[in-house]
């Protein structure tokens, strides 16, 4: 059975370090695999614990370990022995509200990401991935179970393109580009749904779509809170390779660079065309109301007159000389329909209506 997510406040008042899971959804199985491969070789596995992890003896043998779901903590403290991981690191790990961020411990660096999918405006996932990057390995941690690196494992398997000759920062950028072109996706998707509604503001606004709009629009602080930090975190991996690796990689990051700060600019303009459609929406909701205003106005307008007169004539006074005269009453009724046809003919004059 899987647990339910906790919450941040939970995790108040206990010592740093204290290892919790903290998300917003039930924590899933682990699973754990593994693949060592190198130019010539390839080993790939699914294993039930840690200790089955192979050594990694070779120089060029890059091994990369793949952690789904977050259920079993006792495989994370195994992991974090075994690399000798700080705590600190386990805990953020666990945490999965982290901002996306870089930090160098030394032997390894530890970075957060986060994966967005959108589907529709009901079927929206953020998702944290953690890496840690060492010498010879890559260590990728994921929520939850997708295809996310589907991929990468069939460019190992089948041996494409450079990855398994090009060691173990060439598949920690790759995976990073692989998050990075995913938000492209998203982009993609949450326009659709934009222009979809962007034509029903204009067209037939409800109160319906002013949900999707606020819906929409918390769609994208998340969005901009998962992308704005890759900025700073690709800046900080360029800076701190060795130059060796610097040269191999250089271009790399900075295409995924450029790709950050395009998907920023998508982010920004959909953004201001959300606040532009909330606009559109209030001023159509608001020329609506006036026009419904406009028409009750009208008819009232109409009626005060005959009212008057209905109103003088209702008094039941015995001495009123109209009552004697015997066209009275259907002179009244057209003096009544000659006020109404006087009155519309005004209002149409000034294009009132």
């Amino acid at each position: 059975m899987q647990e339910s997510g906790k919450r941040r406040g939970e995790k108040a008042g206990l010592p740093p370090g204290t290892l919790i899971y903290v998300g917003e959804r039930p924590v899933e199985p682990t699973i754990l695999s593994f693949e060592l491969y190198d130019e010539k070789s390839l080993q790939e596995k699914i294993i039930k614990s840690v200790q089955e992890l192979p050594k990694i003896s070779e120089r060029d043998a890059v091994l990369w370990i793949q952690i789904t779901g977050l259920a079993n903590i006792d495989t994370l403290q195994e992991l974090g022995e075994r690399f000798q991981l700080h705590s600190l690191v386990l805990e953020d790990i666990l945490a999965t509200d982290q901002r996306p961020k870089l930090e160098n411990y030394g032997k390894y660096e530890y970075v957060v990401l986060k994966a967005l999918e959108f589907n529709s405006l009901y079927d929206f996932n953020h998702e944290q991935i953690s890496f840690i990057l060492g010498t010879n390995y890559v260590i990728s941690i994921q929520e939850r179970q997708s295809l996310l690196f589907h991929t990468i494992r069939e460019w190992i398997q089948n041996n494409s393109g450079n990855i398994r000759t090009r060691g173990t920062h060439y598949l920690f950028y790759s995976l990073f580009d692989v998050v990075v072109d995913r938000y492209f996706a998203f982009l993609e998707n949450f326009g659709e749904s934009l222009e979809d509604i962007e034509r029903e503001v204009i067209t037939e606004p409800t109160q319906e779509t002013l949900q999707k709009i606020y819906q929409l629009k918390h769609i994208m602080i998340q969005a901009r809170k998962a992308v704005w930090p890759l900025r700073e975190v690709t800046s900080h991996l360029e800076r701190e390779e060795p130059p060796t690796v610097r040269e191999q990689t250089g271009h790399f990051l900075r295409d995924i660079y450029d790709h950050v700060v395009r998907i920023l600019d998508t982010i920004e303009t959909y953004r201001d065309t959300l606040s532009g459609m909330l606009d559109i929406y209030l001023s159509s909701t608001s020329f609506r109301m006036n026009e419904v205003m406009k028409v009750l106005t009208i008819i009232a307008t109409v009626f005060i007159p005959l009212t008057l007169l209905v109103g003088i004539y209702g008094m039941n006074f015995p001495n009123m000389p109209e009552y004697t005269f015997p066209w009275s009453y259907p002179l009244l009724l057209v003096v009544m329909l000659v006020i109404i046809i006087g009155l519309l003919a005004y209002f149409r004059k000034k294009r009132w209506i």
